[in-house]
């Protein structure tokens, strides 16, 4: 299975000495992570070199901005068995093998159960055994014994770093210094991490959300050990390699062809070459600026190329993190530019749903109050002037839609007609109750001529006659016609 992502974690040897070098240390060793050393025998096998070391503390972040958690460790830990131990790295250059993994407890190398770490939330170690074959670089064999005296100018100077394939993690945000996760929060949700993995170490980030928050990757999921390299530059606050160096009175024979260099560029050793001569420097090339004209005759030819492919693995390293970066920087500017994008197609229709509704809200405010103009203009027609059914009928299809100034004009048109038409009925009103008038007083003159009246003979003659009272009360002048 490919896995998108490694990242290595580191431990500084402490080996474990042969007798016939310091028994001191020898003991020393044993006590402290020999308990891991591969049951080798070695009398038998002179030409190998059994060791043990912490790999990594689990729950600790590393320098590179690492972790992996209780979980991960249990899960994944024997799979570092028979896994390669090579030189920086390089998988080309392999110097032995892993054979046995487990785990001791951080700052005592007491050994530790599975069982007993599988849910714990402090730091503890990862700690491997194998051995390494004395053969293929017996002067870095030496080196790494050296590595254990304490006196020495080489003191605990060789790593072991290992690397791990995966294609899953999770973000742990820790505020201040402590680089325990179990004083951090973890972040899991996709989104989140995605927007904040640009920070990360790892892609070329500062390592830090804030001033005093710090960001680190911790992975998870589907993890694989690829192996274990030698250096002197190691990534994780573990310390010590343990060797169980030969104790046999002789040294094994090394068969070399002749004229063929076998040093070897870890890190900033200087070391013998393998035929032991005493004459020949070992020289430290470290930069193509180590080369001068005077030692450039005692510089071997594998020193130069070591050289040359560090520089070009560091070149490819540094690239594909900037590259890393800039495709991080890269597709989080996409997916603003998307997300506000579809932030904008949503707000533009929020705004077209909000100006429909406005539109709709307006068309009824206006048709509420065209209705109540309509019937205010009816009323003050109908309270003005006598309209029959037809006339009603008419005004209404007239006046409908109309606004202020083209009613006013209507208004004063058909006022004028309506004025006359109004004085019209008056006066036929009026001629109406004239000729009823005339009817009743003829009516009732007509009954009074044919009535006897018997007037007394003591009674003085009215001057009016019957009729001509009636004729007085129903003058016409006595009727007001409105």
């Amino acid at each position: 299975m490919k896995h998108k992502y490694t990242t290595t974690f580191s431990s500084i040897l402490k080996p474990l000495v042969s007798e016939e070098k310091d028994k001191y240390l020898a003991l020393a060793s044993l006590v402290e992570v020999g308990n891991f050393i591969p049951n080798v025998d070695t009398e038998k096998n002179i030409d190998l070199l059994p060791v043990a070391f912490n790999a990594a503390v689990v729950n600790r972040v590393n320098k590179n901005g690492d972790v992996i958690d209780a979980e991960t460790a249990v899960a994944m830990y024997e799979n570092f068995i028979n896994k390669p131990i090579n030189l920086e790295h390089n998988r080309e250059r392999i110097f032995g093998v892993i054979l046995t993994a487990g785990f001791s407890e951080f700052g005592t190398d007491a050994p530790l159960t599975a069982e007993h770490v599988k849910n714990l939330k402090n730091p503890f170690n990862i700690t491997l055994g194998g051995v390494l074959w004395k053969v293929a670089n017996p002067s870095l064999a030496e080196a790494i014994e050296d590595s254990s005296d304490a006196s020495s100018d080489n003191y605990q100077k060789i790593s072991a770093s290992w690397e791990l394939g995966f294609s899953e993690y999770n973000l742990v945000v820790v505020e201040g210094e402590s680089k325990n996760i179990e004083d951090g929060i973890e972040i899991s949700e996709q989104e989140e991490v995605d927007s904040m993995k640009s920070k990360l170490r790892a892609f070329g980030g500062s390592g830090k959300v804030d001033e005093d928050k710090f960001v680190y990757r911790k992975v998870i999921g589907n993890v694989i050990p690829l192996g274990i390299g030698l250096t002197e530059t190691p990534a994780a606050d573990v310390k010590g390699v343990a060797t169980n160096a030969v104790l046999a009175t002789e040294e094994p024979e090394i068969v070399q062809e002749e004229n063929v260099a076998s040093e070897e560029n870890i890190s900033n050793f200087e070391k013998t070459n393998v035929n032991n001569s005493k004459d020949q420097k070992s020289m430290k090339i470290t930069s193509i600026n180590d080369i001068t004209d005077e030692n450039l005759k005692e510089i071997s030819a594998s020193q130069i190329s070591e050289l040359i492919e560090q520089e070009l693995k560091n070149a490819s390293e540094k690239f594909a993190a900037e590259k890393g970066a800039v495709d991080s920087a890269l597709k989080a500017t996409e997916e603003k530019y998307e997300t506000l994008l579809e932030s904008q197609t949503s707000l533009k229709e929020e705004m077209e749903s909000l100006k429909q509704a406005l539109q709709a809200s307006q068309e009824e405010i206006h048709k509420a109050a065209a209705a109540e103009a309509f019937n205010a203009r009816m009323s003050g027609f109908e309270s003005e002037f006598e309209l029959d059914d037809k006339m009603r009928k008419v005004i209404a299809s007239d006046i409908a839609g109309l606004d202020e100034e083209a009613f006013s004009a209507y208004k004063e048109k058909i006022s004028a007609f309506l004025q006359v038409k109004k004085e019209e009925v008056a006066e036929a009103k009026t001629e109406e109750v004239v000729a009823s008038a005339e009817e009743v007083v003829e009516e009732v003159t007509e009954k009074a001529e044919k009535e006897v009246v018997d007037v007394p003979m003591t009674s003085t003659a009215s001057e009016e006659t019957i009729y001509e009272k009636y004729k007085t009360a129903f003058n016409y002048d006595g009727f007001v016609v409105s």
